[in-house]
């Protein structure tokens, strides 16, 4: 479509010349999602000796099936010094240090004891080294145990730390402004007056800007005056100002004039997208500065699209959206000439779009399951026929 840029190409446009912020160091506590910056290798042994793996009797195999001389104990931290001898048995504790001599522990609702005297009353191990974690069974010191780019999962996190690490090397977080512009607004938990309606936008994208590891400020909604807005983003400190609301033409549509006032270089203005065609891309300085529209689905389709991989490239993270090829549930018409993004849900394994698109409709984004892609000038699609979709349920934050 004439004077409107492609999604691809303004996509590549964006993240052409961006690269991973530089790294910082954060306690593992703080480390959540964060992104390693290098690798991390184990800085001890783990376990670190052998150990029971359950609340029993360490024994000699060679000595089943007993009886046996309970000659002592061991339980977690404190171990015992001496020597199992044939004939002998200690009372151990999970965790605690297998003894030397024992080989094998048997579980203590197999035995019987009477004073110093130990049976087998049940059928015992069924092996040479039953129930015991062997030194070195999970990690041994040196093993990586964390690679570069990999988000740190508190799984992961647990891991380290067993690792003998507490702290970690991360990419740092880029920091995100949130600049929402509008007479209109009321800020939410407000009840809007007459010709007002609350600011949800903002809100909204700080979550989504958050569940990708965006650090996020956002000061509150800016009036539509030309020197308010100029104040607000000559303010801004981050990385990235996402402003929202006012990027079109009208006559208070100040994003643009002002941007150009303040010396702002435009990259691009106008996408062959719906919802959000009124979407703008640029500097601000060592900022990036991106527009977004200011109908609710709109900038949020828009974010999605092109804020949330900036930020995951600058962060680090894979830039990817996640996507899934499904058939149709239901007829779609031929597409026009801008690439379209149709919110819908998933009933047995088939896409269905919603009936009605409209951009200003919040309930059906926060039902949807996927956006279905259809592309510039796309025929009618028949039921069953096959489509990309964005799996809507599957960005964000890790496990």
């Amino acid at each position: 479509m004439a004077g409107l840029l492609d999604v691809d190409v303004a996509l590549a446009r964006l993240l052409d010349g961006e690269v991973s912020l530089p790294a910082e160091t954060v306690d593992l506590g703080a480390a959540r999602g964060r992104v390693l910056a290098g690798d991390l290798a184990a800085l001890l042994t783990q376990p670190p000796f052998a150990a029971s793996a359950m609340d029993g009797y360490a024994v000699r195999w060679d000595d089943l099936p007993g009886p046996w001389r309970v000659v002592g104990e061991s339980a977690a931290g404190r171990g015992w010094s001496g020597t199992v001898e044939a004939g002998e048995a200690l009372r151990i504790f999970t965790g605690a240090p297998l003894p030397v001599g024992a080989d094998t522990v048997v579980v203590q609702e197999e035995i019987e004891r009477s004073g110093d005297t130990a049976r087998l009353s049940g059928e015992g191990p069924p092996r040479l080294g039953a129930n015991i974690r062997r030194a070195a069974q999970d990690f041994s010191m040196g093993d990586v145990l964390a690679a570069t780019g990999e988000r740190l999962t508190p799984a992961r996190i647990g891991l380290l730390a067993a690792g003998g690490h507490g702290s970690a090397r991360v990419v740092q977080r880029p920091r995100v402004t949130l600049i929402a512009t509008g007479d209109e607004l009321v800020p939410p938990g407000t009840m809007p007056g007459a010709h007002q309606i609350v600011s949800s936008n903002g809100v909204m994208l700080r979550a989504l800007f958050e569940s990708v590891g965006g650090a996020v400020d956002d000061p509150g909604i800016v009036p539509d005056r030309r020197e308010a807005l100029a104040a607000a983003l000559s303010k801004a400190r981050g990385d990235v100002v996402v402003t929202i609301g006012g990027a079109s033409v009208g006559d208070h549509d100040l994003v643009v004039p002002v941007l150009r006032d303040l010396g702002a270089e435009m990259d691009f203005w106008k996408l062959a997208l719906r919802p959000g065609k009124p979407m703008l891309a640029g500097r601000l300085g060592s900022k990036r500065v991106i527009g977004l529209p200011g109908n609710p689905v709109s900038a949020y389709v828009c974010a999605l699209l092109f804020v949330v991989p900036l930020l995951c490239r600058m962060g680090g993270r894979a830039e990817g959206l996640p996507t899934r090829r499904l058939p149709l549930g239901s007829a779609l018409p031929a597409n026009g000439m801008r690439r379209d993004y149709m919110r819908g849900q998933v009933t047995d394994g088939r896409a269905d779009a919603f009936s009605s698109q409209d951009s200003a409709l919040l309930g059906r984004l926060a039902a949807a399951q996927v956006l279905i892609v259809r592309l510039p000038g796309a025929p009618a699609a028949e039921p069953g026929e096959i489509v990309d979709c964005i799996a809507l349920d599957s960005i964000g934050d890790v496990p």
